[in-house]
């Protein structure tokens, strides 16, 4: 299967600090490709190169076979690679409606508000158009975010820890939308911590730690990897000897 995306030897060097080491990745439409590691891995980074956000020190990012790391962000995504955020980003003040068609505008789109409320339905969200993004709980504002990310009408889908504190059925609900969405044939990358919602719906894993990926491939396989074990067992042992 041709892959929609690719990064190729994808790597950052802040000043002294190497915050990427030649990671290559590549998604296909239909698949959701998820990426782990410990907190500061890169994974972050990883994102911000793909969407334009920070240029590489070295390596390539391909969207349907073409370079895409010297265009801007707006550019990116208007060619249909969006992302969501780690901290939730949202018109707090607005209509839910209006917020999206936000995302609706990017592409110019000819009926804005009609896109809004398709992305809106496809999350969950038609019955709360009446309300403010500032008047949603927590849960609804992710899916708002994901709902403005859906109406710019991307084909790869950068989803940055969608279901992070979410409750066990808001986050029931995030893996049944994305695997709504893998079935309309977007290609999803998911950078996630939930390692349940991971093992749900991932095609494939990657795992990165200090910048460099130590493992890919299906997530029964990469729950298995020695070197996977060793990096998260090491995190939870720094973790465990500090609560002492």
């Amino acid at each position: 299967m041709p892959m929609l995306l690719e990064g190729r030897g994808l790597t950052v060097r802040f000043g002294g600090l190497l915050a990427l080491k030649g990671v290559d990745l590549a998604v296909s439409a239909g698949e959701v490709l998820s990426v782990i590691g410990p907190n500061g891995a890169g994974k972050t980074t990883l994102f911000n190169v793909i969407t334009g956000r920070v240029r590489p020190t070295a390596g390539s990012v391909l969207f349907d076979a073409q370079p895409i790391q010297r265009l801007a962000p707006f550019r990116i995504a208007q060619l249909g690679v969006v992302r969501t955020f780690q901290k939730t980003e949202v018109f707090g003040a607005l209509p839910l409606v209006d917020g999206v068609a936000a995302g609706a505008l990017a592409r110019n789109d000819a009926d804005p508000e009609a896109r809004a409320r398709e992305a809106l339905a496809t999350v969950g969200l038609e019955n709360k158009l009446h309300l403010s993004a500032q008047q949603l709980s927590y849960g609804d504002q992710r899916l708002l975010e994901i709902a403005q990310a859906l109406a710019a009408e991307p084909k790869v889908l950068l989803l940055d820890e969608p279901a992070s504190g979410m409750n066990h059925q808001e986050s029931r609900h995030i893996v049944q939308l994305i695997v709504d969405l893998r079935a309309r044939g977007l290609a999803v990358i998911l950078v996630e911590h939930n390692m349940h919602v991971v093992m749900a719906i991932s095609d494939r894993v990657i795992v990165i730690n200090y910048g460099e990926k130590i493992a890919e491939g299906s997530p029964e396989r990469v729950r298995n990897e020695p070197r996977v074990i060793e990096a998260y067992l090491g995190v939870q042992k720094t973790q465990d000897a500090r609560a002492r």
